[in-house]
């Protein structure tokens, strides 16, 4: 399971925000988080590989 928290991103606040797949897929609000169970990841892997969805630009913050 991947957890995608804005608050945990050091991409936050940043252009990537703009082409991340979680606003991309939710519109959802900035500081919701997403969780993305194994079926759904593999899903979205396989569509950022046939260039139908942007990256995953999640980073963990350290700590």
């Amino acid at each position: 399971m991947v957890t995608v928290e804005c608050d945990a991103c050091v991409m936050r606040r940043t252009e990537a925000c703009d082409d991340c797949v979680v606003t991309f897929l939710l519109g959802r609000e900035p500081d919701d988080a997403v969780v993305i169970d194994a079926d759904e990841a593999r899903a979205m892997r396989m569509l950022e590989e046939a260039g139908l969805l942007p990256s995953l630009r999640f980073q963990c913050r350290a700590g």
